[in-house]
């Protein structure tokens, strides 16, 4: 009984060891992916399509992997990561094109299989990230391919930094004027109006924006949003 109960600790550790490599594998090598072809946030798609060999090694791994939602840091940031990840190779699958609403079913019908799942980019989003999480800096990170994102970063999301890379990418697009403009009505983008709940868990849309701005805005400040740029964020 004894030897069988070692046996299993055994498996358990080696399970354990080879999906931390992997992870780890993932993350390292998207990083130097992300390094080679993202530049102030736009992303150079035809290089990528003119060579997938990298894209796909990545999407390979992706298919590996196994995240629980234990290790709440290693799960967010894979599938962070992989969510970016995959709007790259669903751009480059279809490239040229202008704009990921072009493709029909680019979020919602589109599936993926990732880390066991067969997933849409809008199942990892509201199932895995924001169902579970209930983090509203997630919009800051979860890069759509569109001109109107948050810009997608030249890294991976690594677990050990992770609060601190969600806590920078908000406080950079609050305090960019470009996307939270300010005036008599403050103009903010319509992520502020999609996800609305995930702003105001805590008071209102501008207490949240005010939580992350240098120069934060009167309480009573009234908001109004911008159209949404769905041109292609490509380089």
């Amino acid at each position: 009984m004894k030897n069988q109960l070692y046996s299993f600790l055994i498996i358990l550790l080696i399970a354990s060891t080879g999906t931390a490599q992997n992870l780890s594998s993932f993350h390292n090598k998207l990083d130097s992916f992300l390094g080679k072809h993202v530049k102030s946030g736009k992303v150079d798609y035809s290089a990528i399509h003119a060579d997938r060999s990298e894209l796909d090694q990545l999407v390979s791994l992706s298919q590996e992997i196994r995240v629980k939602t234990s290790s709440a840091s290693d799960f967010q940031a894979f599938w962070i990561n992989a969510y970016n990840l995959h709007v790259i190779k669903g751009l480059v699958d279809n490239y040229p094109i202008s704009s990921p609403l072009d493709k029909s079913g680019f979020f919602d019908k589109t599936k993926y299989s990732i880390a066991g799942e067969n997933i849409t980019l809008n199942d990892i989003e509201n199932k895995m990230l924001r169902a579970k999480f209930k983090d509203a800096r997630f919009h800051f990170v979860l890069v759509c391919g569109a001109v109107g994102c948050p810009p997608l970063i030249s890294k991976a999301y690594l677990p050990a930094t992770l609060n601190a890379q969600l806590e920078q990418q908000t406080k950079l697009a609050i305090n960019n004027d470009k996307f939270i403009k300010p005036g008599k009505k403050v103009a903010v983008s319509q992520i502020f109006e999609w996800y609305k709940a995930d702003f105001e868990q805590d008071g209102k849309t501008i207490d949240f924006i005010n939580k992350y701005r240098k120069e934060p805005f009167a309480a009573k400040t009234k908001i109004t949003y911008y159209p949404y740029n769905w041109k292609i964020n490509k380089k």
